[in-house]
């Protein structure tokens, strides 16, 4: 399959801290779409278990909302990134600042020895906004990107398939400039 036929995995994480083998995944949102049509083909909105909660960052915390009694029904990473990995194949990885989501993910299927069958190449969409007008701009965030491409942000209190999903509208807006 040629890399201009191959569906975009628009992924977003949000995690215990910034330091991936340090800090945790807590939560994966994914939005699988056609990169011609920009239709979605697929989604996935779930929480992992964390294991060494103690190791967070408390304004990690505070910025995704974690509250331990909205992750009783949360999966095992294993199991997550199997999910994951099942509804990704043959697929380029894409996230706004893709080296934070991709080192996290990559750790992840290190750790847990689930196969990554994506392609190999990745997208970061906050270089392709930079590109756009983004770099002017004293701060790069995605919420910044919303407010140049009139797209409304993400909730303050991030989820997952929130910031995917944002950042899809993102990827759809900035393909049409």
């Amino acid at each position: 399959m040629k890399a201009n036929e191959r569906k975009i995995a628009m992924t977003d994480l949000e995690t215990s801290g910034d330091v991936f083998g340090v800090h945790e995944i807590l939560e994966i949102g994914l939005v699988v779409f056609d990169q011609n049509t920009l239709e979605i083909i697929d989604t996935l909105n779930i929480k992992t278990k964390p294991l060494n909660i103690e190791n967070a960052v408390p304004e990690a915390m505070v910025a995704n909302g974690y509250k331990e009694e909205d992750w009783q029904d949360a999966v095992s990473l294993k199991e997550a990134i199997q999910q994951y990995a099942d509804k990704t194949r043959d697929a380029i990885f894409c996230a706004y600042n893709a080296t934070f989501d991709w080192g996290f993910m990559n750790d992840a299927f290190r750790k847990t020895g689930v196969k990554d069958m994506m392609d190999y190449h990745r997208l970061d969409l906050l270089s392709i906004a930079w590109t756009k007008s983004l770099k002017d701009k004293e701060k790069w965030s995605l919420k910044t990107a919303c407010e140049i491409f009139n797209i409304p942000p993400e909730p303050e209190v991030h989820r997952a398939i929130n910031g995917a999903m944002t950042a899809y509208q993102l990827f759809k807006k900035l393909n049409n400039k």
